[in-house]
């Protein structure tokens, strides 16, 4: 109830701090138009990261999605993954609340590279129970690139790119404070943020601090579920001047997450005699009021992961050259379940404990030339060193390092836009032996993978409002140290997992068609992908336990993915749109028999509704862009799953309904406060995502249904007031 209170009196004290600052204009910022996901996609005037180099959405030739900051704000979720898993062509893995990872047309974990800051997160991102660390109030929008991007972002970029940009500098003159905050009901979710940002004379700074918690969620079959609480506590930073020469910004966050871990087990015979009222199957708990406390409880997560990034830009006639260097370090540990609460939490040791360094460095030149071309090259990669300090192991000490050489070329020739590029990466890894009990637990390895990859694509812009596109790139993936080395039990996935050093680079060729047509009256986007993956890697369960658990190893064949997205939004009046999306992806391995054919962790076909009515200004023009959508979600059976060793189990359909209130308050004119209202799960749904890890834990003995399923009906208000104080 405390942090209830705190968090209205915030927001009521940025109220008033809003209604009293006079100020003359307003930063273009401040509120944004709610641009639906369809059609933002298709203007001409957005930007984005293409092959050549920063280039108009309209002219690349890949598949590429931008989400506006509007409907981010508006997008509930418990990380920055949440609010964009739902997009088209995107899915998640997820394990409990507050982890999730990010899946682009089938393909995820190392697969899908993450820039934040500038530089690629890296943060042991081949765990299941391994979240995203990431300041998402840091977040300002996300560009997402679905398809082969290791032409510009080397090794892992196999399955695309999401790119989360930050604030945009202000103007000249101006200073800003932002203070907001939301609360949720299913797991009493709040968090409240502050930040303060400026430009005096072209120099800049931006920093914010967030403070966020939950307790345990609930569903109407597991009721709460243990372990699917957590705590984080971000700060983040940016100094910086931008002069007539160029830029040069330094950038720092710092990400404290605290995250439980769900096991997801169930209670026996035995447990029902000791602990009176407990009914067999249900899920292992000690009351309601533990389940709804914020404190800590056994077994959980603790990551710190901390960041100083340089971004450095130096103009030279028509051209730029670029440096980013940064270093990041992420600090994982986890504590397992003890028969007591410990009563000194800062002195409780982890039982696993991994410490990862990693310094990533840019460097690349852009150049325009004549006649509409454009030229780009440069040189990438990064060094790692990670370091156990636990008692258990999962990988080994190892050593990594990449380095990249890339050039790539667009040009402009009246209606058609021609892009393409190529790359060679190189990647080193040395791994250390350890001896445990008189026994081998790992081997030294020393490895070197080497790519090459390219791009070539071209872009007809028919008519002002029908584009044509094909695009056709190679991919390329060094394996992780885990799927090379793995030996130990990953305790927030609930398996036992083995590594395989006879693994192979994954070598991909995807080919992309798509087609977008925008009018007064309709919106319309279509991409159809194929994509072959020579010795695609995964993980298959094994026949038999170990320790008690069960057991996966990785293993790899020839895989073929097929499928595309489609959206359509019809607005046959401005204030009222129709939006409909549909994705689709099929997985399989060739050359297999049928319990082996299909590829794991394939999303299910899915479908979106949304209908949204834009009201006129309201109260006096005091209530601004104020919108109400009602949303259907439907979630296709999946029954292409991997059944080999009953590694993957089939998954049916589900729809899941929700409503959104969002508007703008101004105040004397000039001010605003941007409010969003929302119910997610409207009408309480029991499911479980295929893709969920929690799906396969302990079977409920009374109903028999494995596993944990997913949050039940959620209330959620989030409130963002800007205060603008011009020089």
């Amino acid at each position: 109830m405390k942090h209830i209170i705190i968090y209205i009196g915030v927001c009521l004290w940025a109220v008033s701090m809003s209604v009293s600052a006079q100020q003359e204009h307003r930063h273009s910022d401040c509120i944004e138009d709610s641009i639906n996901p369809m059609t933002e996609a298709i203007l001409s005037e957005v930007t984005v990261q293409g092959v050549a180099g920063t280039q108009r959405l309209k002219d690349a030739s890949s598949p590429f999605m931008v989400v506006s900051p509007k409907l981010l704000h508006q997008s509930v979720g418990t990380n920055i993954v949440d609010a964009v898993g739902h997009m088209p062509g995107l899915s998640q893995i997820s394990t409990g609340t507050g982890i999730s990872k990010p899946v682009i047309r089938g393909l995820g974990y190392n697969r899908v590279v993450i820039v934040e800051q500038g530089i690629r997160q890296e943060g042991q991102q081949w765990g299941d129970e391994h979240g995203l660390e990431v300041d998402e109030q840091g977040v300002h929008s996300v560009e997402i690139l679905k398809g082969p991007a290791s032409l510009m972002y080397g090794s892992d970029a196999i399955a695309g790119v999401m790119i989360l940009h930050p604030e945009r500098p202000l103007e000249e003159g101006t200073m800003q404070v932002k203070v907001g905050g939301q609360y949720q009901s299913n797991n009493g979710l709040y968090d409240y943020h502050v930040g303060f940002a400026g430009n005096v004379g072209g120099w800049l700074w931006n920093w914010h601090f967030l403070d966020k918690a939950a307790h345990c969620y609930k569903n109407s079959t597991d009721g709460y579920v243990p372990g699917s609480w957590f705590k984080e506590r971000d700060v983040q930073g940016m100094l910086g001047v931008n002069k007539s020469w160029g830029h040069s910004w330094l950038r720092f966050s710092h990400v404290n997450f605290t995250p439980g871990i769900t096991e997801g087990e169930r209670a026996d015979e035995d447990y029902v005699s000791e602990h009176p009222g407990t009914h067999l199957g249900d899920l292992v708990w000690g009351d309601d009021a533990s389940a709804c406390s914020y404190g800590r409880q056994m077994p959980f997560q603790k990551v710190l992961h901390t960041k100083v990034v340089s971004d450095n830009a130096w103009y030279f006639g028509p051209g730029t050259l670029k440096a980013i260097v940064g270093y990041q370090q992420n600090f994982r540990r986890e504590y397992e379940a003890e028969d007591d609460e410990p009563t000194d939490w800062d002195a409780l040791e982890p039982t696993l404990a991994m410490r990862l360094h990693t310094v990533n460095y840019d460097v690349r030149y852009q150049h325009s030339l004549p006649h509409d071309w454009k030229l780009q090259t440069g040189i990438g990669g990064m060094w790692q060193r990670n370091v156990n300090q636990g008692e258990e192991y999962l990988i080994p000490d190892h050593r990594l390092f990449d380095i990249g050489f890339f050039a790539t070329a667009g040009w402009q020739l009246d209606k058609w836009h021609f892009s393409g590029g190529a790359r060679v990466d190189n990647r080193h890894l040395n791994t250390s032996s350890l001896m445990e009990d008189d026994r081998l637990r790992f081997d030294a390895l020393s490895k070197n993978f080497t790519g090459v990859t390219g791009s070539l694509g071209v872009v007809w812009n028919v008519t002002d409002r029908l584009n044509l596109r094909l695009n056709a790139a190679r991919g390329f993936r060094a394996p992780t140290v885990s799927e090379l080395s793995a030996n130990g039990v990953h305790e927030g996935s609930v398996q036992y997992e083995l590594g395989n050093a006879g693994l192979k680079a994954e070598k991909s060729m995807q080919i992309d068609l798509g087609v977008d047509y925008t009018s007064h009256f309709v919106s319309f986007q279509a991409s159809l992908f194929s994509n072959w993956i020579n010795d695609y890697i995964f993980l298959s369960r094994l026949p038999y336990e170990t320790d008690g658990y069960r057991t996966y190893q990785y293993r790899q064949g020839d895989a073929r993915l097929m499928g595309g997205e489609a959206s359509l939004d019809i607005h046959p009046v401005n204030p009222l749109h129709i939006e409909n999306t549909f994705c689709y992806v099929r997985g399989v391995q060739l050359h297999q028999p049928s319990e082996s054919r299909n590829l794991p962790l394939m999303p299910a076909p899915r479908w979106t509704c949304n209908v949204r009515y834009e009201l006129p200004d309201l109260v006096r023009g005091h209530l601004r862009r104020t919108c109400l959508s009602a949303g259907m979600e439907y979630n296709f059976s999946q029954n292409n799953y991997f059944a080999l060793d009953e590694t993957e189990t089939a998954t049916p359909g589900y729809a899941l309904f929700d409503l959104t209130l969002g508007t703008d308050l101004h105040i004397f004119g000039h001010n605003c406060i941007e409010i969003a209202v929302s119910c997610q799960n409207l009408f309480d749904k029991v499911y479980q995502p295929h893709l969920s890890r929690l799906k396969y834990t302990d079977t409920n003995l009374l109903t028999g249904r494995q596993g944990v399923s997913a949050m039940g009906r959620n209330f959620c208000v989030k409130v963002n007031v800007p205060i603008d104080i011009h020089l």
